[in-house]
């Protein structure tokens, strides 16, 4: 009896998750429009940019951080980090990002066959880093969730995605090394270093990988992050989970 009660209890369960996941709810169009608004290129201002001589980024040089905590915020910090998140195709995810403290704080769901929020870049800088072999990011908290890094090297909205996939974030390395499980490792707010190598990057389009593509490093002019359901070509990322995400973003360098 006791069983088949708490059979029935999770087959309950599990019908009310799935039935609250695939609920629509409402789309925000001025929310859409408010944030795709600020990553789209008017062509005039994309044929001036062409003109213009790339400035060359040599390896060590400090890229991004806070304004509250950037010695020299006129040099190589041209850009603001904006939310971008699943609205843009239809979802009902929110974040928000204070670029004066690097706090990226969002609230994710499925609902709407969304499930990811994201920050981008903007406007787009123009960077030749042929002589850098990636990008240094150092965070603050993310609970222990695997985030996504896009470097762009297209003005296009929908250019191609240069992807790479990071691990742990937010989590003590030698607490995930010996106690790979323990929750209360996921809480920690640690410093994670992340290195994104540009030989490693996966060329995706809409979380689907790309063959034949070349990536560019004489014209860097974006970055991004994503924390997303997906992982590549129908995969699931294995840390998602739906909710509350906080990240804060150090430092990002050459």
């Amino acid at each position: 009896s006791s069983s088949s009660s708490s059979s029935s209890s999770s087959s309950s369960m599990i019908t009310s998750t799935t039935l609250c996941s695939e609920r629509r709810q409402p789309w925000e169009f001025g929310r859409f429009l408010s944030q795709s608004s600020k990553f789209i290129t008017i062509p005039f201002f994309a044929r001036r940019s062409a003109e213009t001589t790339n400035t060359i980024i040599t390896p060590g040089t400090v890229l991004w951080e806070p304004s509250s905590t950037a010695v020299d915020t006129s040099a190589l910090q041209p850009f603001s980090m904006a939310p971008l998140d699943d609205v843009v195709m239809g979802g009902a995810s929110s974040s928000t990002f204070d670029n004066t403290n690097g706090k990226w704080a969002g609230s994710v769901t499925d609902a709407n066959n969304g499930g990811f929020i994201g920050i981008r870049s903007y406007p787009n800088f123009q960077w030749d880093m042929s002589q850098c072999q990636g990008i240094e990011m150092k965070f603050r908290g993310g609970q222990g969730r695997r985030f996504k890094i896009v470097v762009r090297d297209s003005t296009d909205f929908n250019g191609i995605c240069w992807t790479t996939s990071v691990d742990n974030i937010g989590t003590d390395p030698l607490m995930s090394l010996f106690f790979p499980n323990n929750n209360n490792n996921k809480k920690t707010d640690a410093i994670t270093s992340v290195k994104i190598q540009f030989n490693k990057q996966i060329p995706t389009l809409f979380a689907k990988t790309v063959p034949d593509e070349t990536f560019d490093k004489t014209n860097v002019v974006g970055v991004q992050l994503a924390y997303s359901k997906f992982e590549y070509d129908g995969g699931l990322n294995p840390t998602f989970e739906v909710g509350d995400i906080e990240l804060e973003i150090l430092q990002m360098k050459a």
